[in-house]
Parts: structure tokens; C-alpha cells; sequence
């Protein structure tokens, strides 16, 4: 390919971000220029050209494109986008061409294999180009043909839904970026890293999917804002009412300390078939209003409470539910919902299924970050407050975050951010009609209370402070 041809190619597959999908998807901060603009497209540009998805050969994703989104997203400047790119690009692995390329008829055999990253994006760049983002999304992961085929065994099944919400999300966490962003270079890559399937199947509730999507085959996602419900919330089973079944269950309780790499494909093995009968007690009823945009932020509240004990991934692909699914029909909503709160279940599971005391949480934890060598000038007499304090709490965790080394700092602060913007006015008692057992004492607040312990965990750096790493204290050997 010559070099206008390949010019002309980048600029199809990494454009100018589009805006959001749904006002429930998240806003971009003010900051961002044209330098900015520049310094993305270079990045992702350079990277789709240069290096391969696994930064070394045990299948560890490379974050170089998530970075710079969410630096971009939160206002960042082009210097900084271009310096964390040179110092994330130090340990990747060059890109290579495939043994041969990928087709319809060569598809499923070689899913999995890392040697054929480069083909599986050539054949997502042409099906995206053909069919669209959405229509491809829709029949490369959640339709019947390629998850369960009636001709191939169980270990050589397609399981592509499942695939999606395997290797610690990042299949599902790289095409939501590009959805979100409008970025059909990205929903390629994300496509094209399948990891080996889990074993959890979605094929059991498909039948029961199949016979709703007949009723509702127009809807979509209503992205106006959300009034509390708490009538709705005691309707069918909430996700707190699941998580209290499951701390209930003495068949799931640890046994003993886990192997990091091993931890949840062996929960997935030993605990499928309760994880599944679980799962399919959490009630999603399209025929009540706003039931999609109830059950995701079940998800979201799912993924944040886990937090502390079921790793950060799980909140920072809870950011792209509703962007991945606003482009879906009712009948993938429902599966993507369902697999990815199954995913949840597991992850949370294989980390010891630890309880929630969320009244010494709240007792314990402070919606005001206490930044330290704060030198900032004190108010003049005539400002509205001399409260020392931030008058926007969230403003210095984000500043902080964006020059953070941890590329994974920046992103979770980018999504609890949204999740406070969305579901912080959600009052006390909000979930008291659940089973959880005090989930009466939870409050939008929970967002800023998170974020406020990760800066103060991961480290100031902006004002001083050595950064740290993340804990996996008390859950390996």
C-alpha cells in the first residue's frame, strides 16, 4: 500500500472523536485543542501501524490507545498525550503480518492465536467499512452463528460473547472506546484480540431473549436523564438482591488463597453452572419503560461496590455499557447485560466473594479529597467562600490522575467522574428495597468517596507525592 493510500486508510479508521452516543455516556472535559487533536490522532495512528494488541507474549494488553483517550476525554494537552505515548511505547511488541489472511470461511479456526492479530484487523476493517459498526458489533459477538455452531464441538465453539468479556474485560473495554468515540480502527483492534473462550455460555437464555426481542423490535436506548425510581427498583430482582444470594451460599465461599492468573477461569470452572442459575434470577423485563437504563446503572453501582475487593477493571468497562449498548437490538442488550454482570459475579467470586460494610464505609471515608501540599492562594475577601476546600471536589482528582504513570488511575477517576455526574444525586435509602443487607446506607457520594481513596492510595503526584501501585494484598499466593 502506498503511502496516500495508507494516509487515507488511518484517517478513515481514526477520524476526529465523534461526540458521545447518549447523554449517559460520558462527556468530554473542556482543555482539549487542536495540538490535542494532533497528538491523538498520532498516537493512534502510530500504534495501529507499529505494534501488536499484546505488549508481551503471554497476552497482557497493551493500554497505549486507552490512555490517550481518556487523557483526551478529560481536557488533556497534546505534550502530555505525546510524552505518556513515548514512555508507553517503550515495552511493546512490534507489529508482524499473519501466516495468511482471515475470511468468513477460515474465521473461527484460528481465534485465539496471537500470530493472527493483523489479520483478523484487516478483515474487521473491511466488515466495519461494509456493514457498519453496529451491524458488525451485532453479528460478530452476539449472533447465534458465531457462538454456537450445531457442527463443532464444545472446545471449538465460536464463543464470541463469551470471548468478549474475557481476558479482564479489555476485549469489550477496547471496542468501547472506539463506540464511544466513533472510532472504527479501535472496534477493529478490540475485535481482533480474542482471548480463549470462558466457560460460561449464553446459549441457555438466548431462547428466552429471542421471544421478548418479538415485542420490542424498535427499542432503543432512551438517553433522557434519569428520574430515582425507587418503585421500579422494588419490581423484578435488583443485582444487590443476586450479590445477597450469593454471600448466602456457603457452596461459593473461598477455600483457600488463589493463583492471580488462575483465579477466574478456575472460578468460571468450578462454579459455572451456579454462576448461570444466579444470573438468570437478575430480572430484565423490556416491557417496563427505562428497564435497560435501570439494569445498567445496576451494573455500574455492581462494579463500583466491588471496587474494593474485585479490581478496577471491572468499573473501568462499566464506563462503556452505555455506549456499546446504544447501538444494539434489544436482543444483545439483554445478552451483553447478562454476560457481562455474569462476568462480575465471577471476578468478585474468584476474589473471595468479600461482604460489604457500607455503614463503616461511609463512616470511614471522606466526599472531600484533602490534597497535600496544597500552596494554592487563599480566597480573596470578596469570593463566595473561604471554605479552604475544593469548591469542585472532583476537579483536583482529575487534574491529578491525567499526569498519573498508572495509565489505569487515570482511566477509573475518568469513570467515576461520570458515574457522580449521573447517579450522584441518588439519595440514602435509595436501594433499601433490595436484599442486600445495607444497601439503605448507600449514596450517590459512593463515586467521589472511591475516587477520593484511589488518589489517595495510588499517590498525589501532581503535588508531590510518589506514585504507588495497585494492591493485591490478602487475595494471592
Amino acid at each position: 500500500m502506498d503511502e496516500e493510500a495508507s494516509d487515507e486508510k488511518a484517517g478513515r479508521l481514526f477520524p476526529a472523536p465523534s461526540p458521545p452516543p447518549t447523554v449517559l455516556c460520558p462527556q468530554r472535559l473542556p482543555g482539549c485543542d487542536l495540538e490535542s487533536l494532533k497528538a491523538l490522532q498520532h498516537v493512534l495512528i502510530d500504534n495501529h501501524n507499529r505494534y501488536h494488541i499484546f505488549f508481551n507474549h503471554i497476552k497482557f494488553n497493551s493500554h497505549i490507545t486507552h490512555r490517550a483517550l481518556a487523557i483526551y476525554a478529560m481536557g488533556g494537552s497534546g505534550p502530555v498525550i505525546e510524552a505518556f505515548y513515548q514512555q508507553d511505547s517503550q515495552n511493546q511488541r512490534p507489529a508482524f503480518a499473519s501466516p495468511k489472511p482471515i475470511t468468513e470461511q477460515n474465521f473461527v479456526e484460528h481465534l485465539g492465536d496471537e500470530n493472527f492479530y493483523e489479520a483478523y484487523t484487516t478483515f474487521f476493517d473491511k466488515a466495519i467499512e461494509e456493514k457498519g459498526a453496529a451491524a458488525t458489533l451485532e453479528e460478530f459477538v452476539f449472533s447465534d452463528k458465531y457462538n454456537f455452531n450445531p457442527g463443532r464441538d464444545a472446545a471449538s465453539q465460536p464463543n464470541m460473547l463469551s470471548r468478549f468479556v474475557d481476558g479482564l474485560m479489555h476485549p469489550l473495554i477496547h471496542c468501547g472506546y472506539g463506540v464511544e468515540f466513533g472510532l472504527k480502527g479501535m472496534l477493529s483492534e478490540g475485535k481482533s484480540h480474542w482471548f480463549l473462550p470462558l466457560p460460561l455460555s449464553v446459549a441457555q437464555v438466548t431462547s428466552d431473549v429471542d421471544k421478548t426481542e418479538a415485542k420490542f423490535t424498535s427499542m432503543v436506548l432512551d438517553d433522557t436523564p434519569m428520574i430515582p425510581n425507587k418503585a421500579a427498583i422494588e419490581q423484578g430482582t435488583h443485582a444487590f438482591s443476586i450479590l445477597a444470594r450469593v454471600l448466602k451460599d456457603p457452596s461459593l465461599a473461598p477455600d483457600g488463597p488463589r493463583q492471580y492468573i488462575a483465579q477466574y477461569p478456575d472460578t468460571l470452572t468450578a462454579h459455572e453452572d451456579k454462576i448461570r442459575a444466579y444470573v438468570d434470577q437478575w430480572t430484565i423485563d423490556l416491557s417496563i419503560p427505562g428497564e435497560i437504563e435501570r439494569k445498567m446503572e445496576e451494573c455500574i453501582w455492581t462494579t463500583s461496590v466491588m471496587y474494593a475487593v474485585g479490581g478496577m477493571h471491572l468499573v473501568t468497562s462499566s464506563l462503556f455499557i452505555p455506549s456499546l449498548i446504544a447501538s444494539l437490538s434489544p436482543r444483545a442488550q439483554v445478552l451483553f447485560l447478562r454476560v457481562y454482570f455474569a462476568s462480575a459475579i465471577a471476578s468478585w467470586i474468584s476474589r473471595g466473594r468479600p461482604c460489604f460494610n457500607f455503614k463503616r464505609f461511609f463512616k470511614s471515608t471522606s466526599p472531600v479529597p484533602n490534597t497535600p501540599n496544597n500552596l494554592a492562594v487563599p480566597p480573596a475577601d470578596s469570593a463566595l467562600t473561604q471554605d479552604a476546600q475544593p469548591p469542585n471536589p472532583f476537579l483536583p482528582l482529575i487534574q491529578s490522575s491525567i499526569t498519573h504513570p498508572d495509565d489505569h488511575h487515570t482511566k477509573i477517576q475518568r469513570a467515576f467522574a461520570h458515574f457522580s455526574t449521573i447517579y450522584g444525586p441518588r439519595p440514602k435509602g435509595y436501594f433499601a428495597g433490595t436484599e442486600l443487607d445495607g444497601a439503605d446506607e448507600l449514596d450517590g457520594s459512593l463515586f467521589l468517596r472511591a475516587a477520593v481513596l484511589t488518589a489517595d492510595h495510588m499517590g498525589w503526584v501532581g503535588k508531590g507525592e510518589e506514585a504507588k501501585e495497585w494492591s493485591s494484598e490478602g487475595f494471592y499466593v
